[in-house]
């Protein structure tokens, strides 16, 4: 049984996707085959049917006609009904000649074929040892971020707008019994950073903060109303778990993307990290966001304490089987005060090859080169997007807060300046969408070639 199945069941056996013109089209969509009692899941669009990271409805053969008479009758906008037999294919040919083991090329050709990996799969892939065969992985990552997302990184910025929190997550700097200089933003004080952003050309913010119930429904979607009102950006909310409805209400205002990271997929080491918290909870979390229309972000830490490879190895296949559209992996690091304090950092090539795989098995989706790997190693960053990686969160809390939201200590914090080098040194290039005639107006020295 895959990891999905011990989540829940799912009656499709001979996978179709149904892809809409819209996020609304979508959803109506959805309502109406659960209505005509059609199984479906909502899953990040796959690579050759859509754009990445937009969602589609996959549901099984047997209903294809069904699901044709319904879009029709209701005038859906639909893209295409098409088999998941047909997938997009890759050329490794590059790959073959290369000092890999038989097992290595056998996984080499399920990829190419743009077939599932087994658990054992990604167990092989994560133990790799060999130099050698540790480039050949690196470099297949490479070749299908580039088929899936192009060369162009994604950049999103954060405001870390409240370091309160009512969980004591063991391995957290601001969990709720550490002491720290605790401090809350208003709404002029987030939209005064948000100005900033919109003007070097930003089209993403994240709101991020502790799980801070201060910050009301009324007060987020205060915020993320003027927002949308007058900037027209894209929002990603990271405020950990609300109510069902929250969600629901969330989309409805006009919130792109939800961050709720699982950390890891392994019962038992969630329930060791989360004193407060519950893992089936954290579960119908994930469900209830993707299920509200928002795309779902997740991932988890690598390298924490007692934490094995089997168990990173269902993380990874969590991402997948979960319909994960964004997944941040980085090193576990540990955080003053925390009852981790004293535990040994995440290993550098372990949580490389995590980015890798994480790649090569969820393919089509946006992944990050953490602000945590940047702060495990100065080229983290550049080493991070080499391995697949295509998206940085830049940290736009502002300069005399940002000491106070440490999730864990000595961090980078990754600005726009260290971005760029990050993107020139791994042969990438910069969003188009950034204002460069303004940033090279204020100082900023940008290489012409990186925005070509």
């Amino acid at each position: 049984m895959s990891l999905l199945g011990k989540f829940f069941e799912t009656n499709i056996k001979e996978p179709y996707i149904l892809v809409c013109s819209s996020k609304s089209q979508m959803l109506f969509s959805k309502e109406l085959l659960d209505k005509e009692n059609i199984d479906n899941e909502l899953i990040p669009t796959p690579k050759g049917f859509g754009e990445v990271c937009t969602t589609a409805i996959k549901f099984d053969k047997k209903h294809k006609n069904k699901v044709k008479r319904i879009t029709n009758e209701n005038d859906i906008e639909v893209l295409s009904i098409a088999s998941l037999e047909n997938k997009y294919k890759y050329n490794l040919s590059e790959i073959y000649d290369m000092n890999i083991s038989k097992d290595f090329k056998d996984i080499i050709n399920k990829i190419e074929a743009n077939t599932d990996l087994n658990k054992e799969e990604v167990k092989y892939l994560l133990s790799i040892e060999d130099e050698d065969e540790y480039n050949v992985l690196i470099r297949t990552a490479d070749i299908i971020r580039k088929e899936c997302v192009g060369d162009r990184i994604e950049l999103r910025a954060a405001i870390e707008f409240s370091n309160y929190c009512i969980k004591n997550c063991n391995y957290c700097g601001v969990r709720k019994d550490n002491s720290t200089n605790r401090y809350r933003m208003n709404k002029k004080e987030i939209l005064n950073v948000v100005d900033n952003l919109y003007k070097i050309g930003i089209k993403t913010v994240i709101l991020q903060s502790g799980e801070d119930p201060y910050y009301t429904t009324d007060k987020i979607l205060s915020i993320v109303k003027e927002i949308k009102d007058k900037y027209k950006m894209g929002i990603t909310l990271s405020i950990g778990e609300r109510t069902q409805e929250e969600y629901k209400i969330f989309s409805e205002a006009g919130v792109n993307n939800y961050l709720l990271k699982i950390e890891t997929a392994s019962r038992r080491l969630f329930n060791k990290i989360h004193p407060d918290d519950d893992f089936d909870d954290r579960i119908k979390h994930h469900k209830f966001i993707r299920d509200s229309g928002i795309r779902l972000g997740s991932g988890g830490m690598i390298g924490l304490p007692t934490q094995t490879i089997d168990e990173i190895a269902d993380d990874i296949l969590f991402q997948r089987d979960y319909g994960v559209h964004m997944i941040g992996f980085g090193p576990f690091l540990p955080a003053k005060g925390t009852p981790y304090e004293n535990e040994s950092k995440g290993d550098l090539k372990l949580t490389l090859k995590v980015v890798a795989i994480t790649r090569i098995v969820c393919q089509h989706v946006f992944l990050p080169a953490t602000t945590a790997i940047a702060s495990l190693h100065p080229d983290g960053q550049t080493l991070a997007l080499m391995a697949g990686a295509n998206t940085i969160m830049l940290i736009s809390t502002p300069s005399h807060l940002r000491e106070s939201y440490q999730i864990y200590s000595q961090k980078n914090m990754v600005d726009l300046s260290f971005t760029i080098k990050s993107t020139k040194d791994s042969k990438r290039k910069l969003p188009k969408y950034l204002n460069y005639s303004y940033l090279k107006s204020i100082g900023y020295d940008i290489d012409d070639e990186l925005i070509k």
